[in-house]
């Protein structure tokens, strides 16, 4: 899928469905949020959630007190429904709308969240994700992702996904920053239907540099 393609249709899902009809749809997610009572983030912490959508990780970020929050989608329509539903809370948030692909961060975080945007990734894209992930943590600032595991479907809103184990993962992201723990999930949908999840917490480590390419790891 091109890169315009892919914009046209993330915003034709957010344009049609209703939040409670997509099949990632959580009101409390509750495994992100327990990485992040794990790792203690403090309440004054820079996190971003990429490919946030309109996801409800916000909205507990916001109940629990934390007062630097960046939420980074392709999709406006997303992050419109998101801010509609926040209503004057929003304006506590930094909205961007940006495919993190080609998108080049204006700040350095210390908590970066990915649930949703990892397995859409070809090799060639994971390479320059990680690698910015990397440039634009602070120091011990962590990465907590979660991804369609070996069990997961093959498709998620009609787009090929990657499948990944805690092996797998540990590799890949491990080569950009130092593996912390792992876990594996069952994720129920709207629709009743399982899908299993693995979530990696990393940390960054000064003394990890970044490779050139990790491609040759992936499979």
């Amino acid at each position: 899928m091109q890169k315009h393609e892919k914009k046209s249709h993330w915003e034709n899902i957010y344009q049609t469905k209703n939040l409670s009809e997509v099949s990632w749809f959580q009101e409390k997610p509750e495994t992100s949020l327990a990485f992040l009572k794990k790792l203690k983030i403090p309440l004054d912490a820079k996190i971003i959630d990429c490919g946030g959508g309109d996801s409800f990780f916000v909205d507990n970020l916001l109940s629990l007190g934390y007062q630097d929050i960046t939420v980074l989608d392709i999709s406006e329509k997303a992050l419109d429904k998101a801010k509609l539903r926040l209503g004057p809370k929003a304006a506590r948030v930094r909205w961007i709308v940006a495919d993190i692909t080609t998108y080049q961060p204006e700040e350095k975080y210390d908590f970066w969240h990915d649930r949703a945007v990892f397995h859409f990734l070809s090799s060639e894209e994971a390479d320059s994700y990680l690698s910015k992930i990397h440039a634009n943590l602070n120091p011990n600032g962590y990465l907590v992702v979660g991804t369609f595991s070996e069990k997961g479907p093959n498709k998620c809103s009609g787009i090929q996904v990657q499948h990944y184990s805690e092996n797998r993962l540990s590799i890949v992201i491990g080569k950009y920053l130092e593996k912390l723990f792992c876990l594996t999930v069952d994720h129920l949908t709207p629709s009743r239907s399982v899908q299993n999840f693995v979530f990696c917490s990393f940390q960054k480590e000064m003394s990890k540099s970044v490779p050139t390419s990790f491609q040759n790891l992936l499979y």
